[in-house]
């Protein structure tokens, strides 16, 4: 997924290979997990349950770990679902066991009735949730010793029964980060449990049912307890996105004054790009059953006019004749194949020779509509306009577009020992860094930012800054008094007038966070009480803020991750996600491989402009070994 491994992906206050496990756990006596990376982290989550890389060297695909689930296997059936369908069916098992059972069948597979694009219901094979008997690992042994990998071909050897279900969301796997933020938004929360029962690749036959069960409840319990003291990150992006909706408000601006901004409505095209057929290169149009044949000599054609871009050639070629064309040239009447002048075997006077093979019919030729058809959606609403949107805008003849209007943004830090620039420095004070940070972070966004300096550890003047902002923006972000010292208002001050969602989260760095809405008299905004200590300020921000701000402006917040191999060891107790300053580079063999900057500590902002990523170490992870792949969040484009 976006080369993040699927099943460890947060969903819902676990991960996604939990929840499969908890559908897995009644239906199974006992679960085993098949992975070929990451295996410590899919340990940590399984807890008892095994973790099984595949027998064959390399990803050798779904068959491969259904060997492994095989040869591992005790008992008689073998029970098999993947790890991005966290909502299949609860009686998957007990529905394919009794098809098997009536038809005498090898494998029972699970089918439903898709339609694509509004089309007639096609029937939807599900080879990935399956139940087979232990018994077929030597005929699979054999079909994978031929070198083939194909899950369809296997099974036409055996007998099958095919069940038909209704429901098919309950087989809807999960692909893309984007589609994990949707389920996130449109499904109903399940509970966040801890590591323990669930498989994905699954394969049940495993562990001892009588466990499993109690194990699951228990460990909901303990998780349940925990929350309440310092929420899980994927609960409190969840409660965040489930808050946020974007602002009403558009204006219409000028092409070149809506860089950066956000789309408030689709795109749509007027016209066909390209508006007619073209070529793709220079070279000859002809037609494509003209080209010689398999065995027959070269063949000449007569080249008897030309076109240019701008400047079609309306002539229509008869056999054995051509015309010379240039790149983006309107395909001639009659011609539907482009011949590259290098690829000619000879180019006369006024004549070309072109040998068997050296392209195919229709070869270099662009279709009108093939980018953009009239009618089609040509850029989204929500996205964000980067200098390609405008010029791809600019194509269609449209001079002006529809944004959100800019979203307002109040910030300040807090604390006594704080001094601006150009204040002296007393004994015991530092200079704010916060605000700078916040500033670029914020301008980056494309916020309209109101800047209001520093308030003292006061209550009265903290709760005047925080009325005041409320007025003017739509959205607060503090730094520090957040915590549990003495002169830290905020979160008592917004209880006051307004709500706390939460305020400790289980993260490193960045535990003192508080989230919630003021409301007054002259206005509403949302608030990020962010931690005070500067590396904390700005992880805070880009895992919390940053997305709820972005969907504040309707566009999407989905964050550049990708997985590298760990040059060094990196301890960590699980219970708590830890972000971690890295430097990302390529290894020998070009691979991406990662190493942290040196010392970690939340106040060392240093460690942040040396770093041009955050290694990301999820809550049930412990200690990485050098040389495993480890969660990278890339910095570029955020800092």
């Amino acid at each position: 997924m976006g080369r993040v491994d699927k099943g460890l992906q947060p969903f819902r206050g676990s991960t996604l290979v939990e929840h499969v496990m908890r559908r897995l756990a009644p239906q199974a006596a006992g679960i085993v997990i098949n992975a070929n990376r990451n295996l410590p982290q899919y340990q940590a989550v399984a807890g008892e349950a095994p973790v099984l890389p595949d027998y064959l060297d390399g990803f050798e695909g779904p068959l491969a770990g259904l060997q492994i689930g095989l040869q591992y296997c005790p008992t008689e059936l073998l029970l098999t679902a993947p790890c991005d369908s966290p909502f299949l069916p609860a009686d998957l098992a007990e529905r394919l066991h009794a098809a098997m059972q009536a038809q005498d069948a090898d494998v029972a597979l699970a089918v439903t009735m898709e339609s694509e694009d509004g089309g007639e219901p096609q029937r939807q094979l599900h080879p990935v949730f399956a139940l087979l008997k232990a018994s077929l690992l030597p005929q699979l042994d054999a079909y994978l010793a031929t070198g083939a990998r194909r899950m369809e071909s296997w099974y036409k050897s055996l007998r099958v029964a095919e069940v038909m279900f209704d429901d098919a969301d309950a087989f809807r796997n999960i692909n893309t980060l984007a589609e994990l933020q949707q389920h996130e938004r449109l499904q109903a929360p399940t509970p966040p449990v801890a590591a323990s029962a669930a498989a994905a690749p699954a394969t049940a036959g495993a562990t001892d049912p009588a466990r499993a069960a109690p194990a699951a409840e228990g460990e909901a319990t303990a998780a349940a307890t925990a929350t309440a003291d310092a929420m899980p990150v994927a609960e409190a992006q969840r409660i965040i996105c489930e808050r946020m909706t974007p602002i009403a408000a558009t204006e219409t601006l000028p092409l070149r004054a809506a860089l950066d901004r956000v789309l408030a409505e689709d795109i749509v095209s007027p016209i066909n790009v390209p508006a007619y057929d073209n070529s793709a290169m220079d070279g000859y149009a002809l037609r494509g059953a003209d080209l010689p044949a398999a065995g027959a000599p070269d063949a000449t054609f007569k080249v008897i006019g030309i076109a240019y871009a701008g400047r079609p050639c309306t002539q229509a070629p008869q056999a054995g004749e051509c015309i010379r064309i240039m790149t983006g040239a309107a395909i001639p009447p009659g011609c539907d194949s482009v011949l590259p002048q290098e690829l000619a075997a000879h180019i006369g006077a006024d004549t070309v020779t072109i040998a068997h093979g050296a392209i195919r019919p229709g070869a270099n030729r662009r279709f009108a509509g093939e980018d953009l058809k009239a009618g089609g959606i040509a850029l989204a609403k929500g996205k964000i306009l980067r200098p390609a949107d405008l010029g791809l805008v600019a194509s269609l003849g449209i001079g002006e577009v529809a944004v959100q209007r800019k979203l307002r943004v109040a910030f300040f830090s807090t604390g006594d020992e704080l001094r601006s620039l150009g204040d002296s420095l007393d004994e015991g004070c530092v200079y704010d860094s916060n605000r700078y940070t916040l500033f670029g972070m914020l301008t980056r966004l494309g916020c309209e930012i109101i800047d209001m300096g520093i308030v003292r550890d006061d209550p009265a003047a903290l709760e005047a800054a925080l009325r005041e902002a409320s007025a003017q923006a739509d959205a607060i972000i503090t730094s520090g008094g957040v915590s549990e010292g003495a002169a830290d208002y905020t979160r008592d001050i917004l209880a006051r007038i307004g709500d706390v969602a939460f305020w400790k989260l289980a993260m490193r760095p960045g535990r003192p966070l508080a989230f919630g809405q003021i409301r007054t008299e002259a206005g509403s905004a949302w608030l990020f009480g962010l931690p005070g200590n500067p590396v904390a300020v700005m992880v805070s921000f880009y895992l919390f803020a940053r997305p709820a701000l972005l969907r504040m402006m309707g566009a999407q917040s989905a964050l550049p991750m990708m997985q590298a191999r760990c040059t060094e060891a990196i301890r960590k107790r699980p219970g708590r996600t830890e972000y971690q300053r890295g430097i990302i580079s390529a290894g020998a063999g070009g691979e991406p491989q990662v190493r942290l900057t040196g010392a970690q500590g939340s106040g060392i902002l240093r460690s942040m402009t040396e770093a041009n990523c955050i290694v990301v170490l999820r809550e049930a992870q412990a200690s990485v070994a050098a040389g495993e792949m480890v969660d990278v969040l890339l910095f570029d484009g955020l800092v």
